[in-house]
């Protein structure tokens, strides 16, 4: 695992390429959709942390609402707004509805809540070399889950990124202006969809392990991604949020040992 060419950002401490053993395991094939969410939602009660503090980031063009409903927006990122009533059930805010986007993943999932959606369905969020090495679909040091190419030999994009002039305007060349179903686009050659582009994967694992109270990691980039801001949608590439945090661009699956 880890970055070959050089693109990695300092901050985010991606390393050098290394071997890692990891044991075998089954992920699930896609991202936890809304439909599904909502199941676990049904049979325990859960509420989420976007629903318990009521509010949540949204991106500014993604926003649908009254405006007395942004509360503000990011130090240093002005184009993620914090909204009242963003939530899982209301990705865009509260005029939106996730149940019309049944297939797409679901979004403002803090850590604990995929946690908790994991353990009600008998897995686990995976670790950053079990996500790494899945994302490769048996490739070895390849950019992306399909090879070094962003675009296909006609021109045709393999996943759901950032198309324009971040954050000015999106083109959306590749389909999608948000969130795509999450059987869009091809599968790695594990079966596994959107690995990278569409939504940020939580992992198990602490960012930063020497602060075990810290941040976790994230995986994948979003469609948020671009490579003039965020070159993130790279398979080696990570993030991190606190426990509790929420936005419209992050999201989960789970694995079995």
């Amino acid at each position: 695992m880890g970055d070959a060419f050089g693109e990695g950002y300092p901050e985010d401490h991606e390393g050098l390429v290394r071997e890692v053993e990891v044991a075998s395991i089954l992920m699930d094939p896609t991202t936890v959709t809304n439909a599904d969410f909502a199941e676990f939602v049904d049979a325990t009660g859960h509420r989420t942390d976007a629903e318990l503090y009521g509010v949540s980031a949204v991106f500014e063009t993604a926003w649908s609402g009254p405006g007395e409903d942004v509360l503000g927006r990011a130090a240093g990122t002005p184009w993620w707004l914090s909204v009242r009533g963003a939530d899982w059930r209301r990705p865009h805010g509260r005029w939106s509805d996730s149940s019309l986007l049944s297939d797409h993943p679901v979004v403002h999932v803090s850590w604990r809540d995929a946690t908790a959606y994991a353990d009600w369905a008998g897995g686990r969020l995976p670790t950053e070399a079990e996500w790494e090495h899945a994302a490769r679909g048996g490739l070895e040091s390849r950019r992306y889950p399909w090879g070094d190419e962003l675009l296909t030999e006609d021109g045709g994009w393999r996943c759901n990124v950032w198309q324009g002039e971040f954050p000015q305007r999106n083109d959306a060349e590749d389909g999608h202006l948000f969130t795509a179903p999450v059987h869009s686009f091809e599968p790695n050659g594990f079966g596994l969809w959107q690995m990278v582009g569409n939504v940020w994967e939580w992992s198990a694992d602490l960012f930063d392990p020497s602060d075990p109270s810290g941040p976790r990691t994230l995986r994948g980039g979003s469609y948020l991604c671009h490579p003039s801001y965020c070159f993130r949608y790279r398979v080696s590439a990570r993030s991190r949020n606190t426990v509790t945090s929420t936005a419209g661009n992050i999201g989960f699956r789970c694995v079995s040992p």
